[in-house]
């Protein structure tokens, strides 16, 4: 399932009240307005570990440890900034209610929220929501580098230790303590395959958004670990690490909360 750049995006682990949009649709596609419940998740690693040169070791608190050769990488704490969550759903030929626009037919829309991406295997939930039965064709979201606006303001003022950066990452690396910080600010779309589908049935559906921090500071092709200090802005791995963020988004139902695509 490829991870195509499309629209600035914004990812939140707070536990929030989202703001949907609403919209009813008379299609044979969707079921207007019925109401299903829906959760969504993150998780921060991929279910098994990483093969080759890298190590993951799992541990019973929130940490992420990786080695490679004599460097040892250990990851305490992940924030991200997401402006926006959105499902588009399929084949909507009609009005939504409250705009004629199209863009009005996609739910869980968020303002800018901070999440902190889980470490520890699985997936927690971040939030409940309530949608139309029928079939999505992606979620869309944008890692938010915040602005100017008066709820990016609201935010910053809020969250002091990312008034100027999207992505805020602690840790050591050889023992001697980091922070990495990315302007990262992109929207990006993930397509289901096949479609999500929230039946009519009254049954919940859960949603998980990986976003696998095991492959933000590594070398493609050798596993070797990356020091994020040197991936702040202006740093020789800077756009090495930007570049493994952007594609380590997975998205899927995953109604045992474990985090894998592949069991549902």
């Amino acid at each position: 399932m490829p991870v195509r750049p499309v629209r600035p995006l914004v990812l939140s682990l707070a536990f929030v009240v989202a703001a949907l949009s609403a919209c009813s649709d008379t299609s044979t596609n969707l079921a207007a307005g019925t109401g299903q419940n829906m959760s969504l998740s993150f998780s921060g690693r991929a279910p098994v570990p990483v093969s080759g040169a890298m190590s993951v070791a799992s541990a019973q608190t929130d940490t992420l440890v990786q080695a490679s050769g004599s460097d040892t990488l250990r990851i305490t704490s992940v924030g991200i900034v997401l402006r926006k969550i959105e499902l588009e759903r399929i084949s909507v030929p009609v009005v939504c209610d409250s705009t004629p626009e199209a863009s009005a037919c996609e739910e869980l829309r968020l303002g800018p929220q901070l999440v902190n991406v889980p470490l520890a295997p699985g997936a927690q939930t971040a939030l409940a929501v309530v949608i139309d039965s029928g079939s999505y064709a992606s979620v869309q979201f944008k890692i938010h580098k915040p602005g100017n606006d008066s709820l990016d303001l609201a935010f910053k003022a809020a969250n002091p230790d990312f008034a100027n950066v999207s992505i805020r990452v602690t840790g050591t690396f050889d023992g001697v303590p980091f922070t990495y910080t990315s302007t990262l600010d992109q929207e990006q779309e993930y397509e289901f395959v096949p479609p999500l589908v929230v039946d009519a049935s009254g049954s919940s559906t859960n949603l998980t958004i990986r976003l696998d921090v095991s492959t933000w500071f590594r070398v493609g092709g050798t596993g070797a670990v990356i020091d994020p200090s040197t991936a702040n802005p202006g740093g020789a791995n800077e756009g090495a690490v930007k570049g493994n963020i952007k594609h380590s988004v997975k998205a899927f139902r995953d109604e045992n909360h474990d985090g894998d695509e592949h069991n549902g």
